[in-house]
């Protein structure tokens, strides 16, 4: 049911975080990012902004408390969205966003793209990057192959125990990006915090899990026959995003037909002109701030995410100890 939107103008908006417990899950949720996640007794992803059917965010401040993600999209259309955003993709919400603790390694996986997504699931395909916000020593993750395959090549290594002989592992420290379009297999390795933005999508291919079983001594399903058509078997330069560093002024580090995003690292006060035709995504990942826009203001911390609307042009952001953040949008 809808509620009379002429009555409420937009702002920006916290979501509920949605907890998530994983066999692999641990406790920097709670000690990082100081999100209280009982009564499970780890977590291993939080779904801060979603519009995926099965888990819909809910807005946690202002006058739209406790209104879905979705009916704001359904009433506020471009409002919320822009208009170019509407057009592409309606009342789906297009991006995700998570933190995720790797208290041991996920599984090695494998996301389809648009088409293939579309023809098996009806869904979206999953193009994702990452952001490392803590690394513990000697932590490490894997994106891509290391050397060109094929698909015997690849089936070979992985019914012979050797997949690990052709993926491409890296050392990773706190502020390294990674960017993974669908098709590139990965794995988060032990030891990871990271904050992740992704298309609205929550299909993957599990190739590996290292024979883990879960507490009722069951071995989570593979789907390696999936797998196959949807990875890229090709090998590239680089995997890690080059970027350098600066402060208090923006670093592009992503640009791709999903979304784009920037790193504000910023000690004092900056003002941003949203006159773009999209809305605009602040994940904190360091620091706090206050947002201000128009006469109201909202304060953010490390670990909130606030989705600013179309409609809001420009902000202000405010801060006494500085601040960094993840800023995403969708180009049109």
């Amino acid at each position: 049911m809808q509620f009379k939107k002429e009555m409420i103008n937009l702002y920006p908006l916290k979501f509920k975080t949605i907890f998530k417990d994983k066999i692999w899950g641990g406790q920097k949720i709670n000690t990082y990012l100081g999100k209280d996640f009982l009564p499970l007794s780890n977590c291993g992803e939080t779904w801060e902004i979603s519009g995926v059917k099965s888990d819909v965010s809910v807005v946690e401040n202002g006058e739209l408390a406790n209104e879905s993600l979705a009916s704001l999209l359904e009433s506020y259309k471009e409002e919320l969205v822009g208009a170019s955003v509407y057009q592409r993709f309606g009342n789906e919400f297009p991006l995700l966003v998570k933190f995720i603790d790797a208290n041991d390694d996920l599984s090695i996986q494998v996301h389809p793209d648009d088409k293939l997504a579309k023809k098996r699931h009806n869904s979206f395909g999953k193009t994702e990057m990452w952001y490392v916000i803590q690394a513990d020593e000697g932590a490490s993750l894997i994106a891509g192959f290391s050397q060109k395959v094929n698909e015997d090549i690849y089936l070979e290594k992985l019914n012979s125990g050797k997949l690990n002989d052709i993926l491409n592992k890296e050392e990773v420290k706190a502020g390294d990006v990674f960017f993974l379009p669908a098709g590139r297999v990965h794995t988060i390795g032990k030891g990871l915090l990271i904050a992740e933005i992704q298309q609205t999508s929550d299909i993957t291919y599990r190739i590996y899990d290292f024979d883990r079983v879960d507490d009722k001594g069951n071995k989570r399903e593979l789907h390696t026959q999936e797998a196959l058509a949807a990875l890229d078997y090709e090998v590239y330069p680089e995997y890690k995003s080059v970027y350098t560093r600066q402060i208090n002024e923006p670093v592009h580090v992503v640009s791709c037909p999903y979304f784009t995003t920037n790193i504000l690292e910023y000690t004092e006060a900056v003002s941003r002109n949203y006159s773009f035709d999209s809305f605009v995504i602040h994940v904190c990942v360091e620091g706090s701030y206050t947002l201000k826009y128009g006469k109201a203001s909202l304060e953010v911390r490390m670990g909130d995410c606030v989705l600013i609307p179309a409609v809001i042009k420009s902000v202000s952001m405010e801060t006494s100890k500085g601040f960094k953040i993840l800023e995403s949008y969708i180009e049109s």
